[in-house]
């Protein structure tokens, strides 16, 4: 089979590879369509520490299972079409035995800990997959993972209609958080330097945009909140900029929520914390979320097609992904056809 590697950092490559056979507990899933995602492009540069090489990529994963074994706890059968939870956890830790899988202590992920999907062949544990509706389009089945990811950033807040949530961060997952908080009856606010950014998320049904190049950020959300401060902030880039403004533009007794993952430490005055009696938490991947992810794209609620940029064929995947990194401007999200 053909699948895409990176054996080096600044190095990606299309390769041969056997096809692989499924163990005990797993399926045996033809991939039609796979996302190239930050976390992938971020593997490419070396900028990763938690990347080991030489990798097959690839985390968002859509595919139709081929085999499977029937005592499977989701009743799937081959022929199925799923979108594959690539966090996998070791179901004994603490997180875990509370269910936040998404901190486990031992957590994998595919793509960076262990081989990825993109590939025209893929094998995974048969409980961490999740069934799509048979006339889902495949472009639009790899989606539901970046969609989880802001989906848990949401549910961490505990976003309540009505509410103001500012979105630091008009990428993807800033974009589809935006979405989110809408289709929950919240305001969101999104916070970007780049203005096309912005016009698209206005164009998705985004009122409230801040452009950091042209509008002091606090007056604008002075304006948009009646003069309170947004009830939530989330960060959604991992610029420190973007982190210390988060604590600037949260009301008193607000939520912080920290989503982006910044390069290195920011110093924080903690005394804002105490001061504004804030609830500050972290919002790592996702834990239950693919189900409600993959009802919100398939009814429309969320338009995920508005944030692909192209669907691209396996042989192009190795040059996209170069150019995805010289010119990230160029791209929301790019997916990768099989066949």
């Amino acid at each position: 089979m053909k699948a895409v590697k990176i054996p080096e950092p600044w190095k990606v490559e299309l390769v041969e590879l056997p096809k692989p056979e499924p163990k005990q507990g797993e399926a045996l899933l033809k991939v039609h369509m796979a996302g190239i995602c930050g976390s992938d492009i971020g593997a490419f540069r070396g900028a990763n520490s938690l990347v080991s090489y030489p990798r097959v990529i690839g985390h968002e994963i859509a595919g139709e299972i081929l085999s499977i074994p029937q005592d499977n706890k989701k009743g799937l059968k081959p022929g199925d079409k799923v979108i594959v939870d690539p966090y996998l956890y070791c179901g004994e830790c603490y997180p875990c035995s509370i269910g936040r899988t998404n901190c486990c202590t031992s957590l994998r992920v595919l793509g960076v800990h262990i081989e990825g999907g993109m590939a025209e062949y893929f094998t995974h544990p048969a409980d961490m997959l999740v069934k799509v509706p048979d006339d889902m389009e495949w472009e639009l089945i790899p989606l539901a993972e970046p969609l989880t990811i802001a989906l848990h950033g949401l549910h961490r807040a505990q976003l309540k209609a009505g509410e103001h949530i500012a979105i630091s961060g008009a990428g993807p997952i800033g974009l589809l958080a935006a979405m989110g908080a809408l289709h929950y009856g919240a305001e969101p606010i999104l916070i970007d330097l780049v203005e096309e950014r912005l016009q698209m998320a206005r164009e998705l049904g985004v009122r409230c945009t801040v452009n950091l190049a042209k509008e002091n950020l606090e007056e604008k959300i002075k304006e948009y909140t009646n003069g309170r401060m947004v009830q939530v902030a989330m960060e959604a880039s991992g610029a420190k900029p973007a982190i210390l403004n988060a604590f600037n533009i949260v009301a008193n007794a607000g939520r912080v929520i920290l989503t982006g993952w910044p390069k290195d430490a920011t110093e924080i005055d903690t005394g804002l914390f105490t001061r504004k009696e804030l609830d500050v938490r972290g919002a790592r991947t996702s834990a239950g979320e693919f189900e409600e992810a993959v009802e919100l794209i398939y009814t429309g609620k969320v338009d995920a097609r508005g944030i692909l940029t192209k669907v691209i064929s396996l042989e192009e995947a190795p040059e996209t992904i170069i150019d995805i990194e010289k010119n990230p401007g160029d791209y929301l999200k790019v997916n990768v056809r099989m066949n």
